[in-house]
Order: structure tokens, then sequence, then C-alpha cells
């Protein structure tokens, strides 16, 4: 099967948003990696932060899906939008907050450090079912990234430290904004 430019661009530009709001859920685990997480919460964290990464964007892209058919051509601009404004937010929280939660990785508490950190992959996919996007893909690739960055950021919480916690959550704002940008233009 011979796959086409326009998939492979489609392909990397979702794995790098999938990229970009698994870096919000690695840079606080990373704090809560610094205060010690046994292996079996690091897999149980990382696999419910997986599953929010995919059932937010899902709700989002309904939302979306309806909302596009309301207004029409306008849905790729508040798609972008929202896009652009969830990596100003980021940065924007990057810069201003130095400060780690400590999570408990118990009921209430994990699911809401999931929710707090999927909150973004719900809006982006908000903006996907405004704009032709693979959503499957992109949910899949969410999901995937959010598992694997939040175990990732676990382990190196629980072995290096608290240093690259905050510029990941930059650096996965400034993507989010450039392909909001993208998006528009």
């Amino acid at each position: 099967m011979d796959i086409g430019l326009f998939e492979w661009g489609q392909f990397l530009t979702l794995l790098i948003v999938a990229f970009a709001l698994g870096m919000d859920a690695f840079s606080l685990s990373v704090g809560i990696g610094m205060v010690g997480i046994r292996m079996r919460d690091v897999i149980k964290v990382s696999v419910t932060i997986g599953l929010f990464h995919i059932g937010m964007p899902l709700v989002g892209i309904f939302i979306g899906l309806y909302l596009s058919d309301l207004i029409g051509d306008i849905a790729v601009l508040i798609g972008g939008s929202v896009l652009m404004v969830i990596g100003i937010h980021m940065l924007w929280s990057g810069f201003r907050s130095n400060e780690r939660s400590i999570l408990h990785t118990h009921a209430l508490g994990l699911f809401l450090f999931a929710f707090s950190v999927s909150v973004d992959a719900l809006t982006v996919g908000f903006s996907f079912g405004l704009l032709d996007v693979n959503q499957v893909l992109a949910v899949c690739l969410f999901g995937l990234m959010g598992t694997l960055l939040t175990g990732l950021g676990l382990l190196l919480g629980r072995s290096v430290g608290g240093w690259l916690g905050e510029y990941s959550e930059v650096l996965g704002g400034i993507i989010l904004f450039a392909f909001g940008l993208k998006f528009m233009f």
C-alpha cells in the first residue's frame, strides 16, 4: 500500500501534537517521581493518564464535529485558535510556576491528576473535531504518548530530579502554538 506525502505529513504532525500534549503530563510526573513512587504505581498512573488522553480528546472531537456542522468554514480558524491559546497557556504555566504537585496514586487523587493533565487533550480534541484530521490516529497517538511520557517522567523524577520538568511544559506550549498557527494559515 502506497502511503502518500499528505498521510506522512499528517502522521508526523499528529505525533508532534501528541508529544506536546504528553509533555504536560511528563513535566508534572517528573516532580511526582521525585517524591518517590513504586514501580506498580508508575504503571498505574501512566496507564490512567493514557486512558484520559484517549477519552478527553474523544469528547472534544464529538463536540467539535457537532459545532463544525453548525459554523462551517470558520471552524478551521477556531480550531487553530484553540491550539494557539492552549500553547500560550502552557507557556505561561511553564514560566510562571516552579512548584510541583504531590500525587496521591489512589482513587480521587489519581483521577484529579489524570483529569488535570488531560484537559489540554480535551481542547485539542475539540479543535480536531473542527479540522479535517484523522481522529482515530490522533486519539491513539495521544493515549500512547500520554502513557509513555508519564511513565518516563515518573521514572526520570525518581532517579534524576526535577531540572527538566518546567522546560518540558514550555517546549510543549511552543509546539502547540506553532501547530495552531499552521492550521490557521
